[in-house]
Formats: structure tokens, C-alpha cells, sequence
């Protein structure tokens, strides 16, 4: 479902031909339902009505009329959304019926509106997107929810937005810390001994494969990165760890959280920088990340409600991370 919304929104924005060659073997038609036309004001005089998150722990919608409007004419001026909504829990039902996408009340971005509700952050601060193409994609994930129930798992574009304003600004910090302490036992550093009958062969697909992207990190930080065969990681030099650290501090808020969402499903801080430099397309680094269970897939066969499932999951959180960075960026 997060792949149908994710390939049907890019086909409605233009200038992303890199994202959309990457995404060429799962495109889809798609046309946004959101558009840029305004919704109506309520009467009571304000720009917009508010959509927020509420810490609330049931898993119910809330109308929360306004204290200074009558009762009557505020009776669906804001909506309250538990937080249930970032876990994964199917909340509520629909209670909207068109989405549309305007620029920010201060001009500083783009919003997405639920009628004439504007939609926020779990913190309820206002849901400023950078561009109007990720605008419109969350819109999308907004506009293809079932009447019977809203499911955050299908609006992967949503939690990353929500991740990049709220999560990043306040532990940008400890997310580069973290990167880094992990960046020494990074999936692609770890390789299969080549002097082992039973480790040979994937040892063969993996100098293949991974090598042109070692000797891009080489080019690209100036240091060339230790390889190991042990589980318990290697030590990298100090000069790639701190060029690594240097670009990482570089990077912008929705960088950052797509960087970070990468690294975690891959397990690799390198195929991350691969697709944020451009070394890397999507289809690319799934495989890499796969290239030792692909291997085994092909030796011993494929289990179905296993390795299926764990594919799709792996693809809708990649496509999702590389195109949410995609869509982020002002062209």
C-alpha cells in the first residue's frame, strides 16, 4: 500500500526523474487528489481549523469545539488524534473528505488540509512541509485512507515528516552520535572469509557487489574504509569516522531523518550516504542489504509468509526514506 502512494504520487510531480528511474520496475499512475485551492473558512473568523495528535491513550478521534466560537459553529474546529497514530494502530474512521495542500499561513512552507482542517504535528505545532511535492505526497497518504479506519503504516511520508520536525531538531545530536558508534560495524565493512568452502561463494558476490561502493567511499571521504570478518566489528580510522561526523552536521532536519531511516533498515551507514550522495538507486541498495539472505534464498528456496514479507517490508522502508529525502529537497 505505502509503494502504491509513494509511485502514484511521483507521477504527479514534476522534475524527479531520478526518483522515478528508480522506482521505474514499481511505477505507477498517479494523481494526487490534493490541490492548492483553499477551503472555505469557518465562520468563526480564524484561517484555518487545526488537526493534531493527542496523548490521549484511547484510540478514539476527538472534536474539540472552541471556547471563544458558539458551539454550533465551531462543533468540528480542531480534531485530536491519539498518539496511537505513531505506533501503527489503525485510530479511528475517516472523518474528512477532501485533502488539499496550500502554501503556510507565514508563507514558509506548504500544508496539508483535511477540509479546512490544517494538519499537525503530534505536538500540534503547524505541519510546515518544505516543498509542494512532499506536500502533496502526504496529502496522498491522507487522501487514500479506507472510510472504516485511518492506518498509519500506509503513511510512512507522514512519520518521517513528523520524525524530521519534531524528533530531529531536539536530538540532533545524539542521532549523529549514535550513527557514528554504529558506523564501525557496518553491514558492508563485514565479509564472508574466502577461505571457506561453505563462505567462498557469497565472499565472490560480495567483493562484486560491494567493492565499487567501498571504493566510492574511499573517493568521496579520502580514507579507505578496514574491512573484517569478525561479528563484532572492526575499527575504522579516526579520518573517516570525523568526515563522515562533518557531513552528517551538514545536513538539514529532513536530511537527517531519512538518513537515519535508512541506516536502520539497512543496517549500514554507507548505503545510506550512497543514496543521500546519489551513488546509489533504490532498487541498488535493497539489494546490497539483501545480498547475503538473497544468496541463501537462491541455495535453499524461498519461504513463503517469511522471506516475501520481509522483502516488501524492506523496499517500503527504503522507497519510502529515499523518496521522502527526494521530495524534501527545493529544486
Amino acid at each position: 500500500m505505502a509503494n502504491f502512494l509513494i509511485n502514484r504520487t511521483l507521477k504527479s510531480i514534476p522534475n524527479l526523474n531520478l526518483i522515478t528511474t528508480a522506482l521505474s520496475s514499481r511505477t505507477r499512475q498517479f494523481t494526487s487528489a490534493a490541490a492548492a485551492a483553499e477551503q472555505p473558512q469557518s465562520d468563526g473568523g480564524e484561517s484555518s481549523s487545526s488537526f493534531a495528535f493527542s496523548s490521549d491513550a484511547q484510540d478514539s478521534i476527538h472534536i474539540k469545539p472552541s471556547s471563544s466560537v458558539s458551539k454550533r459553529e465551531t462543533a468540528s474546529s480542531s480534531v485530536t488524534m491519539p498518539m496511537s497514530f505513531m505506533t501503527g494502530s489503525v485510530v479511528g474512521k475517516r472523518f474528512y473528505n477532501q485533502v488539499t495542500t496550500r502554501k503556510a499561513d507565514d508563507g514558509n512552507g506548504w500544508s496539508v488540509m483535511l477540509d479546512y482542517r490544517t494538519l499537525k504535528t503530534p505536538s500540534k505545532r503547524p505541519l510546515k512541509l518544505p516543498t509542494l511535492g512532499l506536500a502533496k505526497a502526504i496529502a496522498a497518504e491522507w487522501e487514500y485512507q479506507e472510510t472504516d479506519g485511518i492506518r498509519p503504516f500506509t503513511m510512512p511520508l507522514m512519520k518521517l515528516a513528523c520524525t524530521a520536525l519534531e524528533r530531529v531538531p531536539i536530538t540532533r545530536h545524539k542521532v549523529i552520535e549514535y550513527l557514528i558508534n554504529r558506523f564501525n560495524q557496518d553491514l558492508v565493512f563485514c565479509r564472508a572469509p574466502d577461505d571457506n568452502e561453505l563462505t567462498s561463494d557469497i565472499h565472490e558476490r560480495q567483493v562484486e557487489k560491494i567493492d565499487p561502493l567501498l571504493d566510492w567511499l574511499e573517493s568521496e571521504f579520502g580514507f579507505k574504509p578496514v574491512i573484517y570478518s569478525s561479528f563484532f566489528g572492526g575499527k575504522q580510522e579516526d579520518g573517516l569516522l570525523k568526515a563522515v561526523e562533518t557531513l552528517l552536521k551538514k545536513t538539514d532536519e529532513c536530511e537527517l531523518a531519512a538518513i537515519d531511516a535508512i541506516a536502520g533498515a539497512a543496517h549500514s551507514l554507507t548505503i545510506a550516504l550512497g543514496l543521500f550522495r546519489g551513488k546509489l538507486q533504490i532498487e541498488e541498495a535493497i539489494e546490497l542489504i539483501r545480498l547475503e539472505e538473497d544468496f541463501q534464498v537462491d541455495k535453499w528456496g524461498l519461504v513463503e509468509g517469511g522471506h516475501d514479507v520481509d522483502i516488501a517490508d524492506l523496499k517500503v522502508q527504503i522507497a519510502s526514506a529515499a523518496v521522502f529525502l527526494g521530495l524534501s529537497r527545493r529544486i
